[in-house]
């Protein structure tokens, strides 16, 4: 229990540091993970921007429009409420990143997990690494996550059809808080893109939106 206080008091520390630079920009930052393995990590060029913007447009937020790119083992990765996670295919944390995701996640930071088709396997296995004793766990319907800001009675909205599955979100909880939250069979970065990427009908593109924005309310919300 006192290590867990130590790194909190770490991270609102960390966090107070950098404040003064980002107010100056905007309120806070955001990033994408960077990760070993060969996985293409740096998928999905527009989604963050675009979901930062209407967050911003939508929502009032104020998060700087420029997304930063942060590794697995940084320090720096103590900086962001907010971390998102893509990509395709094979994910390895060292020992290290794995224990400095875990402190990061511990002292109140937030992981977005897309799989963007084919990073399944790898990253449940790369996240026992960093938890070992918890799973991922679907989240009802009615989870706080689903309506925070706009309401999703059914859970995920399904962006691309892949296997025909129906979309599911996943959560790892620690101590009654989700800190890991695992979109699946949906696609949702896809929908954050630029319309000329994938010419997605633009309701679709605005419900994938609408649920990031969720995401992002929801992480900022239990900090």
């Amino acid at each position: 229990m006192r290590y867990l206080k130590i790194v909190t008091v770490g991270l609102l520390v960390s966090l107070l540091a950098h404040s003064g630079a980002l107010f100056a920009q905007s309120s806070l930052k955001i990033a994408k993970l960077k990760y070993g393995g060969g996985g293409d990590w740096y998928a999905n060029k527009t989604s963050l921007p675009n979901l930062i913007k209407f967050c911003n447009s939508e929502l009032k937020m104020n998060i700087n429009p420029v997304e930063d790119v942060v590794e697995v083992g940084s320090p720096d990765i103590f900086t962001y409420p907010f971390v998102h996670m893509t990509g395709h295919g094979n994910v390895v944390f060292s020992d290290a990143e794995a224990q400095n995701l875990r402190n990061y996640l511990l002292s109140g930071g937030f992981l977005h997990i897309d799989d963007n088709y084919g990073l399944d396997q790898f990253v449940r296995r790369e996240m026992k690494k960093v938890f070992p004793e918890l799973s991922f766990v679907e989240l009802p319907f009615d989870h706080q996550i689903y309506r925070v800001k706009y309401v999703f009675p059914e859970g995920l909205p399904k962006v691309h059809e892949h296997d025909g599955k129906q979309p599911q979100g996943f959560g790892l909880i620690w101590q009654g808080r989700l800190i890991c939250y695992y979109s699946y069979e949906t696609d949702l970065g896809n929908g954050w893109e630029d319309q000329s990427v994938y010419n997605d009908p633009e309701e679709m593109r605005r419900k994938a939106l609408q649920m990031g924005a969720n995401l992002l309310s929801y992480a900022f919300m239990i900090q």
